[in-house]
């Protein structure tokens, strides 16, 4: 079937401007810092597309002219910023989590971020034809983008009265910001003045002790937005997840291990009935950090699964991309037309080769004097180049099929960790200085390949967006090198400052009594990393979740073969079961919402834009509360400890629910 962009080939319209190339820096910048919070407090992330391209119309309407092509260029390089920073949370806090960086050093952590994105650039411009043309796969979220574009109209001019601003795309703007600044202030009240409570939480002993139970909700409208974007199904399963290693996992562990559990918290008591609150909290405590050690194992299968699954549908988009590159060398690009003038193949070969010199040096670097590290940073250099390239074709091809919101980079990355820590133990061995040198070296290898991986499944979704506007793509895949340098440059800030302000993986070092952001992820690959290397990993807990991912397989391959649309990816409940409970439950509260919704209205677009508002300002409201933390007199919040919080919060949530169920 023939296909007709919105924007015709012939069509020249403008699309690098200045004003498009700050507005789209600045918002990679904003999107980035916002995105790093939300991911590493609850493991996922979602596409800021949509985001991208409300604000973008909403800000170049005050231009007296512009274009839809400027405004996808806009959103091109601010989601751009939003997946590097996936790549970057998912991996690089291991570093200092294993006291390899004693903070987030800004040299590495920029050079890391700036060549592992620029490849994942680079690595999807040849599979943009083989997957978007040729195999014409879904892309849910650039279809998405591209209708919330075409709302404010092919071009807008002030002084032509036909081509006026569209009052549909300045309603998108204002309610983007209206849900932002109601994200923002339920953050402010919560975090930095302690009006309203964070979380409700119980531990409960019952049927004399024998029976411990613990469960938590934590009151989040940014949480209620993940749900309503990532849907039903997913929201469902990481519910799930937090079921099996919560309310099943906990009780059933201390059952059955409760004298090593009291024996590992050091608690001391002649009989049960001894315990107090506080004990039974440490104990509930105790056995859910083991608990959630089956959400590793299950992540570990998962991720190898994601891989296997994908080796055919990889191979064919890798020959198709060839295919179409021969073709275009043997016929020359004479007939080929603006909307499928990709950068020229010569171009990122260079860029690939021109990557090789600087890849080499961060790792050496990284070895840190290491014996025989010359040769060990040659073979990490390659190992970027071929597994970069292989799973950045995995995250496209998945992207195309179930979006980049549902896209497993966790285990695309927890594959990187695994293998390339087997190859590195078989070169340097775990003897001395190896046994701390080989983890670290790990890391900044899956720092690059994820943050590749991250970026080509978003930047297909862009792609997919221009093909359905009429973008011309080299233009397209230079806004993406845009986006990524211009987040690079305050991803290591945005970190640093969280992490004195809450603490990303454990305790802040400034602010101690902060609740630490959990970063799942990157501290799953410190300790694969570590383990390999020697560490040790208890296996026990592991085991059961390569169990349970195994049944998790066969009941999606089950449903995948009855056509069912509800399908059991094992990534999302293997999340759900290693973070606490309470993150999961509103975010399952927003996939229900999304569901009742989506059979009310004929489309979601405005419960996106109103979804997409509530994360983004709580997330920056996060950061700027963890500046104010670290750089102001006094504890945060103001008010700890204030009765009518748990009460107020409660409420505040349930204003949220409401809020969206209406506007939407």
């Amino acid at each position: 079937m023939d296909h007709h962009p919105l924007v015709p080939p012939q069509t020249r319209l403008a699309e690098i401007t200045t004003k498009a190339l700050l507005l789209g820096a600045l918002l990679s910048m904003v999107l980035a810092a916002a995105n790093a919070y939300i991911g590493l407090l609850v493991g996922l992330t979602v596409s800021a597309s949509i985001p991208a391209a409300a604000l973008s119309m909403g800000v170049l309407r005050l231009f007296r002219r512009s274009t839809i092509l400027e405004n996808n260029m806009v959103q091109t390089a601010a989601s751009a910023g939003e997946s590097l920073v996936a790549g970057i949370i998912f991996t690089l806090p291991a570093l200092v989590m294993m006291k390899a960086w004693s903070g987030y050093d800004y040299g590495p952590m920029v050079a890391i971020a700036i060549l592992g994105g620029v490849l994942g650039v680079a690595f999807t411009i040849p599979l943009r034809r083989a997957l978007i043309v040729e195999a014409a796969l879904a892309f849910p979220e650039g279809v998405a983008t591209a209708e919330v574009l075409k709302t404010g109209g092919v071009q807008t001019d002030k002084d032509h009265p036909e081509y006026q601003p569209s009052a549909e795309a300045r309603r998108g703007f204002w309610t983007l910001l209206q849900a932002a600044a109601l994200g923002g202030l339920i953050k402010l009240g919560e975090s930095g003045l302690g009006l309203l409570a964070g979380g409700l939480a119980t531990t409960q002993a019952w049927l004399g002790g024998r029976w411990l139970l613990m469960a938590n909700i934590t009151l989040s409208p940014a949480l209620l937005g993940v749900g309503y974007i990532v849907g039903l199904n997913i929201a469902v399963l990481v519910f799930l997840g937090g079921v099996i290693g919560t309310l099943i996992g906990v009780p059933l562990n201390w059952y059955l291990n409760g004298e090593a559990l009291l024996a590992s918290t050091g608690i001391q008591a002649g009989s049960l009935a001894e315990l107090g609150p506080a004990d039974w909290q440490a104990l509930a405590g105790a056995s859910w950090q083991q608990c959630r050690r089956i959400g590793v194992g299950a992540m570990m299968v998962g991720g190898l699964w994601s891989l296997l699954s994908l080796a055919r549908p990889l191979y064919q988009g890798i020959r198709a991309s060839i295919q179409a590159y021969r073709h275009i060398r043997a016929n020359g690009r004479d007939g080929l037309v603006r909307t499928e003038f990709d950068t020229p193949i010569p171009y990122v070969l260079l860029l690939t080769l021109a990557s090789i010199l600087p890849l080499y040096f961060i790792f050496l670097y990284a070895l840190q004097g290491h014996e025989g590290g010359s040769t060990i940073a040659a073979v990490m250099t390659v190992l970027m180049l071929v597994f970069g390239f292989v799973f950045a074709s995995v995250a496209g091809y998945m992207a195309g099929l179930v979006g980049s919101s549902n896209n497993p980079i966790s285990g695309v990355t927890i594959a990187t960790v695994i293998v390339s820590a087997l190859i590195l133990l078989q070169l340097m061995g775990n003897e001395g200085p190896a046994a701390r040198i080989g983890p670290i070296a790990v890391m900044y290898l899956a720092g690059m390949i994820c943050s590749a991986a991250a970026i080509a499944g978003d930047n297909m979704q862009d792609l997919k967006c221009g093909h359905l506007v009429g973008a011309t793509p080299w233009r397209q895949q230079l806004f993406q090198v845009v986006g990524v340098v211009a987040a690079a440059l305050v991803i290591p800030w945005v970190l640093d400052v969280l992490d004195n302000g809450y603490g990303i993986g454990r305790p802040s070092p400034l602010n101690p009594e902060a609740t630490p952001l959990s970063a799942p992820q990157a501290s799953l690959m410190r300790d694969l990393a570590s383990g390999v290397f020697g560490n040790g990993i208890e296996w026990g807990y592991i085991y059961i979740g390569f169990a349970l991912a195994v049944a998790l397989i066969v009941l999606d391959e089950w449903q995948r073969r009855r056509g069912s649309s509800f399908r059991f990816p094992v990534l999302a409940v293997a999340v759900g079961v290693y973070l606490p409970m309470g993150l999961s439950v509103p975010i399952f509260v927003g996939g229900l919402l999304a569901h009742a919704l989506r059979n009310r209205t004929q489309g979601n677009g405005k419960g996106l834009l109103l979804a997409s508002g509530l994360i983004t300002g709580e997330a920056l409201m996060g950061v700027l509360v963890a500046v104010a933390a670290v750089t102001l007199p006094g504890q945060l919040p103001w008010l700890d400890g204030l009765a009518l919080a748990p009460w107020l919060g409660a409420a505040a949530l349930l204003g949220c629910i409401y809020y969206l169920y209406r506007r939407s």
